[in-house]
């Protein structure tokens, strides 16, 4: 299995409507961050399907090492250089 690239050390704020279905990109070879675009295929990464419980702005997460998938936990904060 591969390593998840860091596709942005911060957070994507996006706007999610209540109740629908996304799929959050695991690997961080998506070009459609913070979403899945089928780029881990190969990779041993899937992607992460969640169902927004809360609609409107939420941060999440793009440099991939969160605790929380798919939301952002600071957890950029903590990476090397």
């Amino acid at each position: 299995m591969s390593e998840p690239v860091v596709a942005k050390r911060g957070p994507c704020v996006v706007e999610l409507e209540e109740g629908k279905e996304y799929w959050w990109c695991a690997c961080g070879r998506s070009r459609n961050q913070p979403f899945c675009d089928g780029s881990h295929e190969g990779t041993g990464i899937q992607p992460v399907q969640f169902v927004e419980d809360q609609g409107g702005k939420r941060g999440l997460c793009c440099c991939k090492h969160t605790r929380n998938p798919p939301y952002c936990d600071g957890s950029h904060n903590d990476l090397p250089e």
